[in-house]
């Protein structure tokens, strides 16, 4: 008989001033209590994580630190530019360890985007870094989160899945981001990876459209007309299951929950307001179009709390047990 196969995640611990050490630590050892076939590598500072000294051995076993060496002390709360090369290096290591396989997935803790700005070196974000590390043109930010029963009105849980179009973009440079193919390539990203990562056979993806009331045939704007529309037509004579455009407003209808697989929606707040209201911070962001396996908390770094004992690790915790579900279902394929 053979041993199980390993589940080995890499989480890399965000920014060091921020929640981000101590959300990964306590999912961590959460989630290494849930499942035996399971090792998780913390990558940071082993000065902010000492705390897994402290946890039960036979759990601290198949817990790793990765130590990467801080370039001048933390203090909670306090950014400091001088430590942003570190937090590229966390991602650096577990990157490129994800792409050489040693890892199955990785797990990002949120860092501040502001200071590695400060610092000198242009970043936009986790997505677009990944992106450009792992040399791919177009990658899709997804959020995905579980609805339990009861929650507006529901009668069992349903996924929530939510695409982005655009990202981290000014709302005035949006409608120029949008052209035709490259509404066409992110619906193909969406649904390729619903079907190789998820396992989701037939993927239904739901779009919205730009404008109030969908453009209202033009009326109201011309983006629907001349670019999401014709994506829509491209993509259903790719034969995808694609529908839309929807206006904003409407795009989420909680009847559609059961037969939607993915809504993409066409610009950051059109997407997560609603996806953030409805999720209360349990929910995971997934990175389509790469090749590897990426989830991350939904929320930011919390520098009002950090180090108090006061930070929810249930996001990363979903992030942690999506990503062991997306690398179980990729090794069944190998």
């Amino acid at each position: 008989m053979q041993p199980p196969v390993i589940v080995k995640l890499a989480v890399t611990t965000g920014e060091p001033s921020g929640i981000g050490p101590e959300v990964s630590l306590a999912a961590a050892v959460q989630f290494l209590k849930e499942q035996t076939d399971l090792e998780i590598t913390l990558v940071g500072c082993s000065d902010l994580l000492s705390a897994s000294n402290s946890v039960d051995p036979k759990i601290r076993e198949r817990l790793h630190i990765h130590h990467v060496p801080l370039i001048e002390p933390v203090k909670f709360g306090e950014l400091n530019p001088v430590n942003a090369p570190y937090v590229l290096s966390t991602l650096d290591f577990a990157i490129d360890r994800c792409l050489q396989g040693q890892f199955d997935a990785m797990v990002t803790a949120p860092l501040q985007k502001s200071v590695i700005n400060l610092a000198g070196t242009p970043f936009t974000g986790h997505t677009e870094y990944l992106a450009e590390r792992c040399g791919v043109k177009h990658v899709v930010m997804m959020l995905c989160a579980e609805l339990q029963a009861g929650v507006l009105g529901l009668q069992t849980a349903q996924q929530l899945r939510v695409a982005l179009a655009t990202t981290h973009l000014p709302l005035k440079e949006v409608s120029a981001a949008l052209s035709c193919n490259f509404l066409f390539e992110t619906i193909q990203i969406i649904e390729h990876d619903l079907r190789s990562k998820f396992g989701i056979a037939n993927p239904r993806i739901r779009v919205a459209g730009l404008n109030p009331h969908a453009g209202e045939s033009g009326y109201l704007g011309r983006e629907e007309v001349d670019q999401i529309i014709p994506a829509i037509h491209l993509a259903r004579d790719a034969g995808i299951a694609v529908s839309g455009p929807y206006p904003g407003d409407t795009m989420f209808d909680v009847q559609s929950l059961n037969k939607t697989d993915a809504f993409l929606a066409m610009y950051h707040d059109q997407g997560l307001a609603p996806f953030k209201f409805v999720s209360f911070g349990s929910g995971v962001n997934v990175t389509l179009g790469l090749p590897m396996i990426r989830t991350s908390v939904d929320h930011g770094t919390a520098l009002d709390i950090a180090g108090k004992g006061l930070a929810d690790h249930r996001s990363m915790l979903e992030a942690l047990r999506l990503a062991y579900s997306l690398a179980l279902h990729h090794n069944s394929l190998l």
